[in-house]
């Protein structure tokens, strides 16, 4: 079973991130500027460069990173360092993405500012203030990361099943999120399942590249029947009434209930039911940008499902 959201022909699909029950552990390589591996000094301070061997992080379900020391991986305020102290709880939110690369509520673009020591240079999120020669560099995780999905191929010219068929190019969701009104407070983190029940709905995340400019953009939800899907399954039961809506921002894996995005466009319940596919709205694409939607209940309805990529039936 799969959503789209289809660009010019945008598409809702596999979760880009992977959710973590326990620690995952990996190196860092810096990339973009002053690259090189990511090593530590004895006092946690992250470094590019200095020749410093490469220091071991761990990931946790909440984005939490530790060293190899135990030490709790912060960004320093007021300058946003990234460094790992003793004691120190770690800043919640990174994640490891399925090309490997680092982030931290969603943002892979880290400042490398040197030091003036041997060459040296420091990690933060924002380059500190009157601090010369600093500039963007990504970091690569060694492991933790899921692999990207494969692109899917065009489908059919003539889908035996689905009338909303993806003619043109697609996009599938890069992050799912589940948020519950019972539980308002509760970040679930990322999900590779769409889940909506009488109190919990799921957050849908898209990159849109800048080659969409000027093409129309539809977001398309299809629900094949479970003998013709390939990988998917689903649970549904009720009326089948689903409301769809375009939120103000998107989603990141600490979300919770009572901090998500508000409401840009309502749409309105649709009708969904195996073996149905439906065109919810047409916009012009936000090129260059991410954007955020949102699934929730009505009349009663349950649905969960496997986000797939691969090929409509």
């Amino acid at each position: 079973m799969k959503s789209f959201f289809v660009s010019a022909a945008l598409v809702a699909a596999a979760d880009a991130l992977v959710a973590r029950d326990s620690p995952c552990c990996f190196h860092l390589t810096a990339s973009g500027g002053p690259g090189g591996v990511v090593g530590q000094l004895s006092d946690g301070q992250n470094r590019i460069g200095q020749g410093l061997p490469g220091a071991q992080y761990c990931i946790d379900s909440k984005g939490g990173l530790t060293d190899g020391n135990g030490r709790g991986c912060i960004l320093t305020p007021p300058t946003t360092q990234f460094q790992c102290d003793q004691g120190a709880s770690p800043t919640d939110g990174f994640s490891v993405g399925c090309d490997g690369k680092l982030s931290i509520k969603g943002n892979t673009d880290f400042k490398s500012c040197p030091t003036g020591d041997n060459g040296g240079y420091n990690i933060y999120t924002t380059a500190p203030a009157g601090q010369g020669g600093c500039v963007s560099v990504t970091l690569s995780a060694d492991n933790c990361k899921s692999g990207c999905p494969a692109p899917a191929p065009a489908p059919a010219p003539t889908p035996k099943t689905c009338p909303a068929a993806l003619t043109g190019a697609y996009e599938y969701p890069h992050l799912i999120v589940p948020v519950d009104s019972k539980q308002p407070d509760k970040a679930f983190g990322t999900s590779y399942n769409g889940t909506i029940t009488s109190s919990v709905s799921s957050l849908f995340n898209f990159d849109i590249p800048s080659s969409d400019s000027g093409k129309t953009c539809s977001l398309v939800f299809l629900f094949p029947e479970q003998k013709n899907l390939e990988t998917s399954s689903f649970d549904f039961s009720g009326a089948g009434g689903v409301d769809f809506t375009m939120l103000k921002g998107t989603a990141s894996s600490s979300t919770t209930y009572n901090n998500k995005p508000g409401v840009a466009t309502d749409y309105g319940v649709t009708k969904v039911a195996p073996g149905t596919s439906s065109v919810v709205a047409t916009f012009p694409c936000p090129a260059g940008s991410a954007i955020g939607f949102g699934l929730s209940a009505s009349d009663g309805t349950m649905l969960s499902y496997f986000q797939d990529y691969n090929p409509s039936p």
